[in-house]
């Protein structure tokens, strides 16, 4: 398993939300972050989802 890295922000670059998680591969982490954004209500805020390397997954600004 791999720790993943979810940022989300206000559009004034305050961080609303910063949480690890642990995907085994790219693609589910990318569905694990778009689940966790989708839970909190966070999509429409500016994210970013990272892999261990600094690959970027997701991004919303």
């Amino acid at each position: 398993m791999k720790t993943y890295k979810l940022t989300v922000f206000e559009a004034n670059g305050e961080k609303v939300l910063e949480e690890a998680f642990q995907a085994e591969h790219d693609d589910a982490a990318k569905e694990m972050g778009e689940k966790i954004l989708s839970e909190k209500n966070l999509l429409e805020k500016t994210h970013r989802c990272t892999s261990p390397s600094g690959k970027l997954l997701l991004f919303h600004s």
